[in-house]
């Protein structure tokens, strides 16, 4: 996609502006500015092509685990996305999302959390688990065989209290993908390929997007439509031409609408109100038809919108 550079916006402002150069002082007010409308642009469509990412398979965390204390191990306390069945008995093998050495898994007679762990992929798609060292262990005398069932675990050490709960959770990030600003839409399988997929109520809280009615407990990943991360410019300097020389990329479908938004501000930091307004409306024009562009590429009705019937609405 087409871009143009800080500098040429900058210099741009500054035309408008008509003076030759801002002081540094205001070199710095106009680059505040400038995120404050690059930030405007970017919150008035969900599905700027540039940030929009269609159907991306992420991880369902399925547990949160907390209660370790010093006593035990504290990497025991985060999220786990599940892996897959047990080769031994069959139960479900969890793994740690942000340190991967913690495991927790079923040894046939019990559901145990190790550290220093690690679970290996075998032919048939069950995972086998080389045990590190147990931080807890099933204490219920009538043992589960879902890890949220059961209701005591023994701790390694101390009197630790290990609580379990259950999640199908997404979270804004992931390892080797984009974090992920807000949550568009959320499918089981690719959507928007070949074929339709079933498509997730879901709520979104600080952690991330919590899916509703996940239609098999061995599901481990969801297909998410999303919208980036919004980054401001980091453009920073001493003097005007640290400003009009750099050449970070700026949008080009948000260049028009923050160097006339962007010069409005000035001028009502000037007291030129009236002026201000005006500019404020070639702005808004400037804005409207890229977001007009954006309806007719990006098929508003399919991408962003669902269909409501009896199917997709039937778990509540």
């Amino acid at each position: 996609m087409q871009t143009r550079t800080y500098g040429d916006l900058f210099e741009l402002i500054q035309s408008l502006a008509g003076v030759g150069s801002f002081a540094p002082t205001e070199a710095d007010d106009i680059a505040n500015l400038i995120n404050r409308r690059f930030l405007q642009a970017f919150n008035e469509s969900p599905i700027w092509p540039r940030y929009f990412v269609p159907s991306e398979k992420r991880d369902i965390l399925s547990l949160t685990l907390s209660g370790a204390t010093s006593s035990t191990d504290t990497t025991v306390n985060q999220n786990y996305k599940l892996l897959g069945a047990n080769t031994t008995g069959g139960l479900n093998v969890y793994q740690g999302a942000a340190t991967t050495t913690v495991i927790v898994y079923n040894t046939g007679t019990a559901w145990r959390v190790d550290t220093a762990a690690s679970a290996t992929e075998q032919a048939d798609g069950t995972f086998t688990v080389s045990g590190g060292t147990q931080q807890f262990i099933e204490a219920d005398t009538i043992k589960k065989d879902n890890i949220t069932d059961v209701s005591t675990f023994t701790p390694r050490a101390g009197t630790d209290s290990l609580l379990v709960e259950g999640k199908n959770l997404i979270p804004y990030a992931q390892t080797g993908k984009a974090t992920i600003g807000s949550f568009n839409r959320i499918f089981r399988k690719q959507a928007f390929l070949n074929s339709s997929a079933h498509e997730y109520e879901f709520f979104v809280d600080f952690t991330g997007a919590n899916i509703l009615n996940v239609v098999s407990t061995t599901d481990n990943a969801a297909f998410i439509s999303y919208k980036k991360e919004f980054t401001p410019f980091s453009v920073t300097g001493t003097a005007v031409s640290d400003f009009t020389g750099s050449t970070v990329e700026v949008p080009a479908e948000f260049f028009a609408y923050i160097a006339h938004a962007t010069y409005a501000d000035f001028l009502r930091m000037d007291g030129q109100t009236d002026k201000a307004f005006a500019e404020e409306n070639t702005a808004s024009v400037a804005l409207a038809l890229e977001l007009e562009k954006v309806d007719i590429i990006s098929n508003n009705n399919t991408v962003n919108k669902r269909f409501s019937t009896y199917v997709n609405r039937q778990s509540r």
